[in-house]
């Protein structure tokens, strides 16, 4: 094409949308750039601004197109990822956060994973995550090592946000980051003063309603197995375990403390318990009740329930098997993950935090009243 037919068209007032991207597409493919990128003798990286006059659409168009989340017609984003493959093109997503200062990424922060529970909630947030439109990147803190110093390492990476899981950070750690404008959200931890928010189970109600069950079929020996202190999880199940025992004229007759929620500390703890003469337990979560289940009945030849019931907290996938059958509080984890999502992606929600109520699973590790 000429080029006074080409600057013509580009300038006149009549020339359609689809007409001027014609001539540029034209133009683009008669040049020199374009004869690199097609026979695969390419000098330099393919970028944004390649495809973007390859079609005679807008570099910002482009961008949008290999957004989840960008507004961009189905047939526009089909032609652009149509060019992108022609051209090999692949977004540089750490350029663009450079730019942007925003990543797409959000950085789950695990203390520990030990309990299977965190298993499950790491596929459900980032089956949640990647719904939205942002990627998922999993950082664990060694045992014995305070959250609060590892995560100034996280800051190289530009995330955009903070899930912190099995685990708490201080206030002062989530106010800077949150003046940096980026959200961080505790999953299954709350600090007292709420000032990070934060989405956990309701676990005080979930331990009243094992206290009711237990009281209801005739327990009063009972011992709770609690799991680390300083964890508001284990805070907050025995607080509602002893307020409603006392609520029904009983009281605790031994506590067994723990240094984490895994199964050798549950075997453990088991023995211990057993000193009172109890005749129910309650484990602070469905990992110690395994452990202590295992220890009572193959080292101490307890029959359970008929000798002893055990309760549990969190409905891991290894509660229900029939080796174990047992009964326990359900945490909600679906509705716990939307709920953490929905606060990353809303920037204007206050701290707060979201309480959702878990479910009583009985099964067989309960004597019948």
């Amino acid at each position: 094409m000429h080029p006074y037919a080409y600057h013509n068209c580009l300038r006149q007032q009549g020339c359609s949308v689809a007409d001027k991207r014609a001539v540029v597409q034209s133009r683009w493919e008669k040049s020199e750039d374009w004869a690199l990128l097609r026979d695969g003798g390419r000098k330099r990286d393919v970028t944004s601004r390649d495809v973007a006059r390859s079609l005679g659409v807008s570099q910002s168009m482009v961008s949008r197109a290999f957004d989840p989340a960008g507004r961009v017609s189905k047939e526009n984003r089909e032609r652009i990822m149509r060019a992108a493959e022609t051209l090999g093109y692949v977004p540089n997503v750490i350029a663009r956060s450079l730019s942007t200062r925003r990543s797409g990424i959000v950085a789950i922060v695990i203390g520990g994973m030990d309990n299977p529970f965190y298993t499950d909630m790491l596929d459900h947030t980032a089956a949640a995550l990647d719904a939205a439109g942002y990627r998922s990147l999993l950082f664990r803190v060694p045992a014995g090592q305070d959250v609060d110093d590892q995560l100034p390492a996280l800051r190289q990476y530009n995330v955009d946000a903070l899930i912190v899981a099995s685990a708490s950070i201080s206030s002062r750690i989530a106010e800077e980051w949150q003046r940096d404008n980026r959200r961080v959200v505790l999953f299954n931890r709350s600090v007292p003063d709420q000032s990070v928010p934060s989405v956990t189970c309701d676990n005080e109600s979930g331990a009243r309603e094992l206290a009711d069950l237990l009281i209801d079929r005739g327990h009063s020996r009972l011992v709770f197995v609690a799991g680390p202190q300083g964890t508001s999880t284990n805070r907050e199940r025995e607080a509602g375990f002893i307020r409603r025992l006392m609520e029904r004229g009983c009281s605790l007759a031994g506590r067994v403390d723990t240094t984490s929620y895994s199964f050798a500390e549950g075997y453990r703890a088991a023995a211990e318990a057993l000193a009172v003469k109890p005749d129910a337990m309650f484990f602070a979560n469905d990992v110690l009740a395994l452990g202590g289940m295992d220890r009572l009945r193959y080292d101490f030849g307890v029959k359970i329930p008929s000798d002893i019931s055990v309760v549990g907290f969190d409905d891991i996938q290894m509660a229900g098997w029939p080796a174990y059958n047992l009964t326990t509080i359900r945490q909600p984890i679906d509705e716990m993950v939307r709920v953490t999502v929905e606060l990353i992606t809303d920037h204007d929600a206050p701290p707060t935090r979201r309480i959702v109520r878990g479910e009583l699973v009985s099964r067989g590790t309960v004597r019948p009243a």
